[in-house]
């Protein structure tokens, strides 16, 4: 059974081996709700630009200078609008640039809008510019406020098989180590729960 994370790995692998030596830019993100304090749009963005910078000859004085002349300026770090244009005017050189966001649905809310807002603005500006994003199906309604509609969505089904073989490793696994750790009565409640978790996604 893939998860999601190993489908998002198997298409920027994909996207990468085509991309080499093509003028083509494979940029990705994976959000993770441990780190939501951190994954605002602007550090998103950013981090993007770093992915790209290094790659393209001239860019990287440019992005030092601007991020230099913001800390002279006012003390403080570029804010969004300004790390949007420093990313657009870098990427619109190359002939493809792949964004890849992993797991959308697990950043705040807040941030998650913000990030779809610059995300729709980079798309207008920088036609070269494909998305490729995973979440869970309950954010649907908000990427199409955001972004394009129709794009196209691939629904991954858990497979309840792959799913229960998973889990009796698991805790087999587990019951070797410590034979009392559970009764059979909890591991059918396990077995169970997660199944019907599973089916709800």
């Amino acid at each position: 059974m893939l998860t999601e994370n190993q489908i998002s790995s198997l298409v920027i692998d994909t996207l990468c081996e085509q991309a080499w030596g093509q003028n083509i830019a494979v940029l990705s993100i994976y959000c993770d709700y441990q780190a939501q304090k951190d994954q605002s749009a602007v550090n998103m963005i950013g981090g993007l630009l770093r992915q790209v910078a290094p790659g393209l000859v001239g860019s990287v004085g440019e992005i030092q200078n601007a991020f230099e002349e913001s800390r002279q300026g006012n003390g403080k770090r570029l804010r969004l609008p300004e790390m949007l244009g420093l990313f657009v005017k870098t990427i619109c050189s190359l002939k493809r640039v792949y964004i890849c966001l992993d797991a959308i649905d697990e950043l705040v809310p807040q941030h998650r809008s913000e990030l779809l807002r610059a995300l729709r603005q980079i798309i207008q500006e920088a036609p070269n510019t494909r998305l490729f994003l995973t979440g869970r199906p309950h954010i649907r309604g908000e990427l199409d406020r955001y972004l394009t509609k129709g794009a196209y969505t691939i629904h991954i089904v858990p497979d309840q098989g792959d799913i229960t073989r998973y889990l009796s490793r698991k805790m087999d696994d587990d019951n070797e180590m410590d034979p009392d750790l559970m009764t059979e009565n909890l591991r059918n409640d396990i077995m169970k729960t997660m199944l019907e978790k599973a089916s709800e996604m």
